[in-house]
């Protein structure tokens, strides 16, 4: 059901009693969405890795990614990724080549929807469910801020939400979001040509 969105916190987790084997990274309560988690799962290989969203009132969303790439970070990258919603695949699309921030957006599909997700800058991103014949569409602003056991991040949505429009913008807070930037696309590019370069000099 679309609900309107009261704007929102989840924190760092604090420690206390114990946790079970998955690290939670934020965690907190919405009026509407009940309690969040957002967690970064056991690593099954080493070279996977993946961040999970569950809630009260919001679907369980898992964004992983395999590769060489997650082999020497802690999250999940934009390189090699899956998304689920519950059982249901989501479709993801970007073009690494993008000159601006929502030239480099994320695509997503999922049940008959459209979603953009952009990089605001390294520590803020918006999620956009676009508008079709019968809704007008939902963003979704997150930031990151604080330092420490004081971080935090704020969610606000404008226009009617889904709970999968929560989860699927709260699981990219616990994703690498780099390449969407304009530092981090450009890192990216010239760590691509230098393996492209490596790998003919060896053949």
């Amino acid at each position: 059901m679309h609900t309107q969105s009261t704007p929102f916190q989840l924190r760092t987790w604090q420690g206390g009693e114990k946790r079970p084997v998955r690290r939670v990274i934020w965690e907190g309560e919405s009026p509407e969405w009940g309690e969040i988690t957002v967690a970064a799962l056991p690593p099954v290989h080493d070279n996977v890795r993946a961040t999970e969203v569950t809630g009260g009132h919001v679907p369980t969303v898992v964004f992983e990614s395999r590769g060489m790439q997650v082999t020497i970070t802690e999250r999940p990258t934009l390189n090699g990724p899956s998304l689920r919603v519950g059982d249901a695949v989501v479709y993801l699309k970007r073009n690494r080549w993008g000159a601006t921030h929502r030239g480099r957006a994320l695509h997503m599909k999922f049940g008959g929807d459209k979603y953009r997700l952009w990089a605001v800058n390294k520590r803020e991103y918006v999620l956009m469910r676009e508008a079709d014949n019968e809704d007008r569409g939902v963003t979704i602003k997150v930031k990151e801020s604080g330092i420490a056991k004081w971080k935090r991040i704020d969610v606000s949505a404008t226009g009617r939400a889904l709970g999968s429009d929560i989860a699927l913008a709260l699981v990219f807070s616990g994703v690498d979001r780099s390449v969407l930037t304009r530092r981090g696309a450009v890192r990216a590019g010239f760590s691509r040509i230098f393996h492209v370069a490596l790998d003919s000099s060896m053949g």
